[in-house]
């Protein structure tokens, strides 16, 4: 479920991560694969920040192994998306965030020819309510975005594809051993589709 709307062939997925960082800057991988059909997906991002203020651009590949629609990774203008990402975080004090994500290079953001610039937009909050972690969001394109809602859904204009509430918690197993995990509620007003999403991280 990514951004309100629900992956087409994904079901329950092993997702690994690697990344590094040095004085605001960063890199990092980040892979999907399905338990249940193969789907495969690998992300790759660089990024910067610096006080409340980050930069970064992701380049997605989720057409792998047993996606709907199957297509080769070096073939980077046809099988990829580009984005850009601008965000900020107010702190501590008024923890809100707000990004921006557009997308910029990569066909399949295109229509007959024409690039979409597919966009989407999030503000979130974070509290904590007794020793439980919580993330309000509430994500929108603001015009067609073909790249991630999909063309049945991406050429309406303005819409709201993510309301999200995520609970966060460190459950501690032994004394020198915790689990974080999460469970997340997701409703799509673009897609008509609701989702609760339960993750473990190890």
């Amino acid at each position: 479920v990514w951004r309100g709307v629900y992956q087409i062939g994904s079901g329950a997925s092993v997702q690994p991560s690697l990344g590094l960082a040095y004085k605001g800057f960063s890199i990092g991988a980040w892979g999907s694969t399905s338990l249940r059909e193969g789907f495969k997906e690998l992300d790759l991002s660089a990024g910067y920040s610096v006080g409340g203020f980050s930069v970064g651009v992701t380049d997605y590949w989720w057409a792998g192994q047993g996606a709907p629609f199957y297509s080769d990774y070096f073939k980077y203008g046809d099988t990829h998306y580009f984005e850009g990402t601008l965000a900020y975080e107010f702190g501590e004090k008024f923890p809100l965030g707000i990004s921006w994500s557009t997308m910029f290079a990569g066909n399949l953001d295109k229509v007959d020819g024409e690039r979409k610039f597919s966009t989407y937009i999030e503000l979130g909050y974070d509290f904590r309510i007794k020793g439980v972690d919580l993330t309000c969001a509430v994500g929108v394109a603001p015009w067609d975005a073909p790249a991630w809602l999909t063309p049945r859904w991406g050429d309406k204009g303005f819409q709201v594809s993510n309301i999200s509430l995520k609970a966060s918690k460190t459950v501690r197993i032994t004394d020198s051993y915790s689990l974080p995990v999460f469970v997340q509620a997701v409703a799509s007003p673009a897609t008509d589709d609701a989702s609760l999403v339960f993750g473990i991280s190890f």
